[in-house]
């Protein structure tokens, strides 16, 4: 999780409400989008082709990274206002880079968070993470989320 108020570099691009988001890993679950956002915006399953979302070293979540033939499943999440924005953006860790990548279904080129880091070998697996880890994961991120209130 990224520190609050980092990363704002990253929206210049992004005007905020219209624009998508195609989640890969954590930030598909509702639970997470509900403590982040304290809602759950709309979203549709959607996947990147060409794309996997890759396992990190020593870390819970995951990072996009291109990969001919691969397919990186996730949700498009859409209605994100400019400050819900921020909000997923200052949740985002500093290795990450905010791109538009193209999508078969619409919207054709939502936004995502593509990682700069180093990956594994292994995919990461969204049902493996909700059974293992998710219910702590959630509770870490409200706890992140409170503090980032209050500072």
């Amino acid at each position: 999780m990224g520190a609050w108020g980092s990363g704002g570099d990253r929206l210049a691009a992004v005007n905020g409400v219209g624009c998508a988001l195609f989640a890969y890993g954590t930030l598909q679950f509702p639970q997470m989008l509900e403590v982040l956002l304290g809602r759950v915006p709309e979203f549709t399953p959607a996947a990147a082709v060409g794309w996997r979302a890759a396992a990190l070293p020593g870390l819970l979540y995951p990072g996009l990274v291109p990969h001919p033939g691969a397919v990186a499943p996730g949700v498009v999440i859409t209605g994100l206002t400019p400050g819900e924005w921020q909000i997923l953006d200052a949740f985002e860790d500093d290795d990450y880079d905010l791109r538009p990548i193209p999508l078969q279904a619409p919207p054709p080129a939502p936004w995502t968070y593509l990682w700069t880091g180093p990956v594994a070998q292994d995919n990461w697996d969204a049902p493996t993470f909700a059974r293992t880890h998710l219910a702590s994961f959630v509770e870490h991120t409200r706890e992140w989320r409170t503090a980032a209130l209050n500072e």
